[in-house]
C-alpha cells in the first residue's frame, strides 16, 4: 500500500512541477520499486519488452509519412479541392478549413501536424477575406483535432497496443465517431458564420473547377484508400501500411508533385525522429508503470470505488469521460492514454463495455483536451501560426469545444457508432 501511494503521489507531484511525463513516470516507478524492494532491472526490462513490438513500428512510419505529405504538396491540393465546392456557402472558407482538416487527418494521423499543415495556408486566407482572426485560428485548431480520430491515427494505435486490441478494429471504429465530430463542428461553423455575416462567394458551384481540382488532388485523396484498403483487404498489416504510406508519400512528392527535395526530406526525417523519440520514451517508462499498478492491484481498488457510485456502464463511461476532460486541461493526449488505459480497462471490461468503444470515448475526450488551456497543444500550434495570444484563441474555440462535447455525448449514448464497422468486418 505504501508503494502504491508513493507511485501515485510522486507522479502527480512531478507532473505538477512541470517535469516531462516520461521522466515523471520513471521517477515515480523508481521510488515505488525502491520501497517495494523490487530490483531496478524491472524498469529496464519492462521498457525493453514494451518497445520490442512489431505493431509499435507503425508509429514512426506514420509520423514520417504525415510529415512528407505535409511538405510534398498534398495539403495545398486538398484545400483547393475543398474550396472548389464549399466557397459559395456561408462561412465557405471556414468550411473549407474544416473539410481540409478532415482530408489531411486521414493522411497524417497527427493532430498538431493537421493544424500546422492546413492552418498555415487557411488562416491568412480567412483573415484576408474578413474573418475574425480568433475565429479563424479556432477553426484550424478544432479541425486539427480530427487527426487523432480519423484513421490512421497514432493515439488509436497506442490505445490498441496498451489494451491489446486489434489496431485494424480501432481504425474501423474511428470512422463513425470522426464523422459525428465533423458534423457537429461544421454545424458550429455554419451557425457562427451566419451570425457574423461571413458570406460565401455568391457564385454557383463551378463543376468544371471541382473536376479539375479533384483530378489535381487525386493522388492525395487516394492515400487513405490505398493504406486502409490494403489493411482491410488483407494485403498488409497496419504496420506494413505505414511503410507503404512513406513510400507513397515519397513517390508522389518527388515524381508527381515534384515538391519534395533532399532538404525537405531531411527536415521531415529530423522532425519525425524527434517526435518518435519523445513518444517511445514515454511508452517505455509507461510499460513499467502499467505493470506496477497491476502488481499493486490499483485497477481493482479503483473499480471497487467506481462501483460504489454506480454499476451502470453508461454512468461509469460518463464519469470516466468527465475525469479525462478535467485531466485534459493539463495533460496531453498520449499521457492520458498511457496512464488511464491500464487503470480503467479492467473496470470497463468487467462491466461489459466493449474495449473498442471505451478506447474511442477515451481518445475523443482526450481530443477535446487539445483545445483546452493551459496545455491545449492545438491552441499552441494555432497561436504560433496566427501570432494571437492563447487567451484570445481559447475564448474563440469555446463553441467548438461545446460541439465536441455534444459529439462525445452522442458516442457514449450510442456505442454502435464506434462498434458497427468493427463488428461488420469480423
Amino acid at each position: 500500500m505504501t508503494a502504491s501511494i508513493a507511485l501515485g503521489s510522486v507522479l502527480l507531484a512531478s507532473l505538477f512541477i512541470g517535469i516531462p511525463i516520461a521522466i515523471a513516470i520513471g521517477i515515480a516507478v523508481t521510488v515505488a520499486l525502491t520501497i517495494s524492494d523490487i530490483p531496478a532491472a524491472f524498469l529496464t526490462q519492462s521498457a525493453f519488452t514494451a518497445l520490442d513490438s512489431f505493431p509499435l513500428m507503425a508509429i514512426p512510419f506514420f509520423i514520417l509519412a504525415g510529415s512528407l505529405m505535409e511538405t510534398g504538396g498534398l495539403s495545398g491540393r486538398l484545400i483547393s479541392f475543398a474550396n472548389s465546392f464549399m466557397k459559395p456557402f456561408t462561412g465557405g472558407l471556414a468550411l473549407v478549413t474544416m473539410l481540409a482538416c478532415l482530408f489531411f487527418a486521414a493522411l497524417s494521423g497527427s493532430s498538431p501536424a493537421t493544424v500546422a499543415a492546413i492552418g498555415t495556408i487557411m488562416y491568412p486566407a480567412m483573415v484576408k477575406k474578413g474573418y475574425d482572426p480568433g475565429f479563424s485560428a479556432a477553426v484550424s485548431a478544432s479541425g486539427g483535432g480530427l487527426g487523432i480520430l480519423i484513421p490512421p491515427s497514432i493515439p488509436l494505435i497506442i490505445f490498441g497496443i496498451l489494451a491489446n486490441v486489434s489496431i485494424s478494429d480501432m481504425f474501423l471504429a474511428g470512422f463513425g465517431p470522426g464523422f459525428v465530430a465533423v458534423i457537429f463542428l461544421i454545424g458550429s461553423v455554419m451557425i457562427i458564420s451566419k451570425r457574423k455575416g461571413y458570406k460565401g462567394s455568391g457564385e454557383k458551384i463551378n463543376w468544371s473547377e471541382v473536376r479539375s481540382t479533384f483530378w489535381e488532388a487525386k493522388w492525395a485523396l487516394l492515400t487513405p484508400v490505398i493504406i486502409l484498403g490494403g489493411v482491410y483487404g488483407g494485403i498488409f498489416t497496419p504496420t506494413e501500411s505505414a511503410v507503404i504510406a512513406v513510400l507513397y508519400a515519397l513517390l508522389i512528392g518527388i515524381f508527381i508533385y515534384k515538391e519534395l527535395n533532399m532538404q525537405r526530406i531531411k527536415q521531415s526525417l529530423i522532425s519525425s525522429s524527434m517526435m518518435t523519440g519523445a513518444i517511445l520514451i514515454i511508452l517505455s517508462t509507461a510499460a513499467a508503470f502499467s505493470k506496477l499498478i497491476s502488481i499493486y492491484q490499483i485497477p481493482t481498488i479503483i473499480g471497487n470505488q467506481i462501483m460504489i457510485i454506480s454499476t451502470n456502464p453508461l454512468v461509469v463511461l460518463l464519469l470516466i469521460a468527465l475525469l479525462v476532460l478535467f485531466i485534459g486541461t493539463f495533460m496531453e493526449t498520449l499521457s492520458i492514454l498511457i496512464i488511464l488505459t491500464p487503470l480503467f480497462l479492467p473496470v470497463v471490461t468487467q462491466l461489459g463495455i466493449d474495449p473498442i468503444h471505451f478506447g474511442i470515448v477515451l481518445v475523443l475526450a482526450a481530443e477535446i483536451g487539445l483545445l483546452t488551456p493551459p496545455v491545449g497543444l492545438n491552441l499552441f500550434v494555432a497561436s504560433g501560426i496566427s501570432k494571437l495570444s492563447i487567451e484570445r484563441i481559447s475564448i474563440a474555440v469555446i463553441p467548438f469545444i461545446l460541439s465536441m462535447l455534444l459529439a462525445l455525448l452522442v458516442i457514449i449514448l450510442f456505442p454502435q457508432v464506434s462498434t458497427f464497422l468493427p463488428n461488420l468486418f469480423e
